[in-house]
């Protein structure tokens, strides 16, 4: 009985953990405040904070590669102290729905 119950618990983690995070467009409209001042600042924009760097634009980026950068800069495998910061601030449905938002075509 008491493999049974493990199985069963481990069955039901799999698919916790298989199930993916879907983003809301209307709820990252809230949370995009943080990324504006840099990101839609404007083309060309560069910032001199930690280093000189150009800014990408997100508007119209593809919503899981926005995901997974911020999953990068969280875990640090992508490196810049501003944006890993604002990522270890965020929860996975934030991430999703600020990619969500920002995939959007332009209005």
């Amino acid at each position: 009985m008491k493999k049974l119950i493990f199985a069963i618990s481990l069955a039901l983690a799999a698919s916790a953990q298989a199930q993916t995070v879907q983003g809301n467009a209307a709820a990252g409209k809230n949370d995009v405040f943080m990324c504006e001042g840099c990101h839609n600042a404007g083309h060309g924009y560069r910032t001199a904070f930690p280093d000189v760097y150009a800014v990408p634009m997100l508007n119209g980026q593809n919503a899981a590669y926005l995901v997974q950068a911020l999953k990068d800069y969280r875990a640090g495998t992508r490196r810049n102290q501003t944006m890993k910061a604002i990522a270890s601030s965020l929860t996975d449905q934030e991430m999703a729905d600020i990619a969500a938002y920002y995939s959007q075509p332009a209005k």
